[in-house]
C-alpha cells in the first residue's frame, strides 16, 4: 500500500479504493490513477474545485463581489437547464450523506461528487459568470459557491484534498 501511495498519490489511492462498493471487485487501474485528465475521476473532481477557485480569483482581480448569498428573487434568475441540474443535484446531498452513512457505503459520496463535478463542468462550458446581467451574475456566483462547498465537504469525507490550483 505504501508503494501504491508513493506511485499514484494519497488522493488517488483513497478515491480509487472508496469509489467502488465494498462488495464489488476492485480493479485498480494504476495508469488511470496517475493520469492528469478527465478520465481520472479524482482528477476530474479536483479540477472542478480548482476551476471554481480560479473563478473566485478572477472575480477578485475584477473587484467583483464574490458574496455567496443571494436574494431568492435573484436566484430565480437561474433558469438554464445546466443551472437547474446543479441545484437539483445539490438538493439531494444531505440524503446521499445519510444513506451512505446508514449503508456504510462511502462509494455513494464518491459517485455523488463525481456527478456534481460533471454537472459543474457542463455549467462552466455553457454559462458565462462574468459580464452578464448583474443579478444573474450574482446568482451564478452564489451557485458556484454552493458547488464548491459541496465538493469540499464530500472530498473531505473521503479524505481527499480539494486543491485550489491544478
Amino acid at each position: 500500500l505504501t508503494e501504491l501511495i508513493e506511485e499514484v498519490g494519497k488522493d488517488a489511492a483513497r478515491y480509487f479504493f472508496v469509489m467502488r462498493s465494498i462488495d464489488s471487485q476492485l480493479d485498480f487501474d494504476m495508469t488511470l490513477a496517475i493520469e492528469k485528465s478527465s478520465d481520472n475521476p479524482v482528477y476530474y473532481v479536483q479540477y472542478a474545485h480548482a476551476r471554481i477557485c480560479s473563478i473566485f480569483r478572477q472575480l477578485a482581480e475584477l473587484n467583483i463581489s464574490a458574496d455567496s448569498t443571494a436574494d431568492p428573487a435573484v436566484l430565480s434568475l437561474l433558469t438554464c437547464e445546466c443551472e437547474l441540474d446543479l441545484i437539483k443535484k445539490m438538493g439531494g446531498y444531505e440524503e446521499i450523506i445519510a444513506e451512505a452513512a446508514a449503508d456504510r457505503a462511502p462509494h455513494k459520496i464518491a459517485h455523488y461528487v463525481y456527478e456534481l463535478a460533471g454537472l459543474f463542468h457542463t455549467f462552466y462550458n455553457q454559462c458565462r459568470i462574468v459580464g452578464v446581467d448583474p443579478g444573474l451574475q450574482q446568482a451564478r456566483i452564489a451557485l458556484v459557491s454552493m458547488v464548491r462547498t459541496n465538493i469540499v465537504h464530500a472530498l473531505g469525507i473521503l479524505g481527499v484534498t480539494a486543491p485550489d490550483k491544478m
